[in-house]
């Protein structure tokens, strides 16, 4: 599914280069699902960035399903966003004048996509949430906010799922649900990559990789 090698990137302010990740190498592969841990600062964060598309290293490889992202223009990095990786994100991203179900809806406007309501809808019932379609994000609780963040990210039919502290905003029962969710997904074949500073966390997934300071320190 992924594969690094000796991936890095320095941002640079002025005449100061600050390097964020030095050499990172590992492969996931498809149908794993694992966390990535450090502590502030460590590069995780724009590990992420790296794997969703959304940046691009200084030097090094990143294949995607045999795809070299690394090399790819902004236009296809684009396509790639849309049709192989759903984002999750901490703090839900979900647009607060829209229902539920028109919030899953986005990825398909933007892809141009036909029975779109029909599709959210389906994407709203494998999350649990089919019956609060039509509420607004301000009626419904964390954990069903995040479940509609779920739908979202799952639209397209993603091969793979980056979520970034996708409990860092909810209570300890709540992120349990979440994790159990996550599983679930894995087990129909998703991969899920999860960012995450908390252990008990990181212990739902089947692989956890350290980083510090740009670099891994531990994967196991």
């Amino acid at each position: 599914m992924i594969e690094l090698n000796n991936l890095a990137k320095v941002y640079r302010a002025g005449r100061t280069e600050i390097p964020a990740l030095r050499g990172i190498s590992c492969r996931i592969e498809a149908g794993e699902m694992i966390s990535i841990t450090g502590p502030s600062g460590s590069g995780k964060s724009t590990l992420m960035n790296i794997l969703g598309c959304l940046d691009k290293p200084t030097s090094g490889r990143y294949l995607l399903e045999e795809i070299e992202v690394s090399k790819l223009n902004d236009n296809e990095l684009a396509e790639i966003r849309n049709k192989k990786i759903g984002f999750v994100f901490q703090s839900f991203n979900l647009l607060s004048r829209n229902t539920a179900l028109a919030n899953v809806e986005l990825p398909l406007i933007y892809s141009g996509s036909s029975n779109r309501r029909q599709r959210a809808l389906q994407a709203l019932e494998s999350v649990g949430l089919a019956h609060r379609a039509s509420h607004k994000p301000s009626e419904l609780a964390g954990g069903e906010q995040q479940r509609v963040a779920i739908a979202r990210a799952l639209i397209n039919n993603p091969s793979l799922i980056l979520a970034d502290e996708p409990t860092g905003n909810l209570d300890t029962q709540t992120s349990k649900e979440i994790m159990l969710l996550f599983q679930q997904l894995n087990q129909q074949g998703i991969t899920i990559v999860l960012v995450t500073h908390e252990p008990d966390i990181a212990a739902y997934t089947q692989r956890t990789i350290k980083i510090r300071d740009g670099q891994i320190e531990g994967d196991v």
